[in-house]
């Protein structure tokens, strides 16, 4: 689509605010911002329709395989994709910092932050099955940012920016930038039109899904968390399109796979080609898809793999306990008490030393109270599945 509206520019006046940066920084008089294009109602001709419908079909085959083990692995690929796309931005932990985490272990600020990214993620997602609002993307970047370390940015969460910002050049001015933004005031009225392109019904649903993300990248109405919201709302349009109806796919792990060749993709957007983001997020789709079907697969056998390990009575409270490690991997015994609400407290904490002691469960915090444990496996997938799909995707990206 090289004939999609390009962004045009303007020149605005720029005041420094700040005595940091350099005397360049500081002399700064203007700007060159950019100014996406308005484009709810634009008509969207489908590409690479053989792609894009083997993209859907992919999708629609995970969600059959899965079967059973749906709605714990859509909870799966829902942090998969946190961190995946938490990643992006390069916020990196290891997989026990991840667990560590979710089990309330605020040590690591990366980590703390790739739980906001799949709480974030979750309630955009949820919140769209039939529309996208701009009210629940507010609502997901507030859940994402509202316990950022940096007091300014916590100040912003869930606001849409009342200042200029910009990529990449200075920290401390537009100057050198590789993209700046809309200025502020351009920026309601662009969400609104990309909130209604977002909930037309006429145009191919990955092709809206890769458009609207590059487009609100382009607007980036946040100070910051755009990247991780933005990929969000790749998941939220193919949900409420029909195409991930009960899951959602691990996107940011292909994307993530060659940050460079992503961000050449929301360049080429902007200059009027949408083509390569289309087909591009047409793979990421299929790959993810596919490679999520192996975990699927995996989690239909843990349980009974588990049991054989651990040699269970049927009926114990350790046997009670491993269906529920699939949805809940990283847990507490409050947890499971609230989950296995009929199970004795006392068994619960009974059945837990038994998993540990065959190692089914580690406890990943040293804390007495409140401990957490976790499902190794199911945290070895995490791991698994990114490595799969980065190599997957590098290998068709080459063909």
């Amino acid at each position: 689509m090289t004939n999609w509206p390009a962004h045009t520019t303007r020149v605005v006046p720029w005041t420094s605010t700040s005595r940091r940066g350099t005397r360049e920084d500081r002399m700064l008089t203007e700007v060159t911002v950019s100014i996406p294009p308005m484009i709810a109602g634009t008509r969207v001709p489908v590409i690479a329709e053989r792609d894009l419908a083997r993209a859907r079909y992919e999708a629609a085959d995970l969600e059959r395989v899965a079967g059973g083990v749906l709605s714990p692995l859509a909870g799966f690929l829902i942090r998969m994709e946190s961190v995946a796309s938490s990643r992006i931005e390069h916020l990196e932990a290891t997989p026990i910092a991840f667990a560590r985490a979710i089990g309330g272990l605020k040590e690591n600020a990366s980590a703390m932050s790739m739980v906001a990214a799949g709480t974030a993620i979750t309630k955009l997602i949820d919140a769209s099955s039939t529309t996208v609002t701009l009210d629940e993307i507010l609502a997901a970047h507030k859940a994402l940012m509202q316990d950022d370390p940096d007091v300014t940015e916590r100040s912003y969460a869930g606001r849409v920016r009342d200042m200029q910002n910009w990529i990449g050049g200075s920290q401390h001015s537009p100057r050198g930038a590789l993209y700046v933004p809309p200025p502020p005031e351009e920026v309601p009225a662009l969400l609104d039109d990309l909130i209604a392109f977002s909930n037309q019904d006429d145009v191919e649903p990955v092709t809206q899904a890769a458009i609207a993300h590059a487009q609100f990248e382009s607007i980036h109405p946040f100070t910051d968390g755009n990247g991780r919201i933005g990929r969000a709302l790749i998941g939220a349009i193919l949900r409420r399109r029909g195409v991930t109806p009960h899951s959602v796919l691990p996107v940011a792990s292909a994307l993530a796979a060659d940050t460079d060749h992503y961000f050449s993709l929301l360049t080429a957007y902007r200059t009027g080609d949408s083509s390569p983001i289309v087909t591009d997020l047409a793979l990421c789709v299929e790959t993810a898809a596919r490679e999520a079907r192996g975990t699927a697969r995996a989690f239909a056998q843990y349980e009974a793999a588990w049991r054989e390990q651990a040699g269970l009575r049927a009926g114990s409270a350790a046997d009670r306990i491993l269906p529920v490690l699939l949805s809940l991997p990283v847990f507490t015994i409050e947890q499971l008490v609230e989950a296995l609400s009929d199970v004795p407290e006392r068994s619960i904490y009974r059945g837990v030393q038994t998993l540990e002691e065959v190692r089914v469960v580690e406890a990943v915090t040293e804390r007495v109270r409140g401990r957490a444990y976790a499902a190794m496996d199911v945290l070895d997938e995490f791991e698994d599945l990114d490595t799969r799909i980065r190599e997957r995707i590098t290998r068709l990206r080459a063909a």
